[in-house]
């Protein structure tokens, strides 16, 4: 009986390090930060805004063609207004870094990392970890992945809306402040993400 068990044990050991040792590993391609983009808008009673953040980093990993895994750093200082594509606004920018907002003084970068992709071919849905402010919430989009002929690859994703409360941005939101009159932001903001990645 004994020797039964044993010999049960060492099969699955060898059953389970067969597994591991002979699972597929995922081709993991670096994100070119000089050639994606992060987009954003957000919009309140009287109208909108819209800019953009800057990459620090990105991976995206692959089984094949398949998406698997992979994320994102975006670099919050770099928190810029271009309404329609040419306007700055640096005081709008100075508020969005400030604590009302995204605080990037003490929380400088927002990330995301991917848990789950679902569906084949160019398009897919994303399921992943969300980071702002230091407040980590699961959000799902969908998005696609199209592959060059110079063995780049392109995800892109070109509406995630995000609701800012759960990450603790409170200002103006009428959800929260009742008295806000029409002076109002909406809870929900866009972002746009285009990742060109190389391995």
């Amino acid at each position: 009986m004994k020797l039964k068990f044993s010999l049960t044990f060492l099969l699955a050991v060898v059953a389970s390090f067969a597994f591991f040792a002979f699972a597929p590993k995922a081709d993991v391609y670096t994100v070119d930060v000089t050639k994606s983009t992060i987009t954003w808008e957000g919009k309140k009673f009287s109208g909108s805004h819209a800019g953009f953040v800057n990459l620090t980093s990105g991976t995206l990993g692959f089984n094949g063609k398949k998406l698997t895994q992979g994320g994102f750093i975006a670099n919050m200082t770099t928190i810029k207004t271009m309404d329609g594509g040419t306007k700055p606004n640096a005081g709008l920018d100075k508020h969005l870094k400030a604590d009302d907002f995204f605080g990037v003084e003490k929380f400088p970068a927002a990330n995301f990392v991917i848990k789950k992709v679902s569906g084949n071919g160019a398009n897919v849905n994303v399921t992943g970890d969300l980071t702002i402010k230091g407040v980590t919430q699961s959000v799902t989009f969908p998005a696609s992945v199209v592959w060059g002929a110079d063995n780049t690859v392109t995800a892109t994703a070109e509406k995630i809306t995000i609701d800012r409360t759960k990450f603790g941005v409170k200002y103006k939101s009428k959800s929260l402040f009742a008295d806000l009159g029409d002076n109002f932001i909406y809870d929900e903001f866009t972002i746009g993400v285009k990742l060109v990645a190389k391995k």
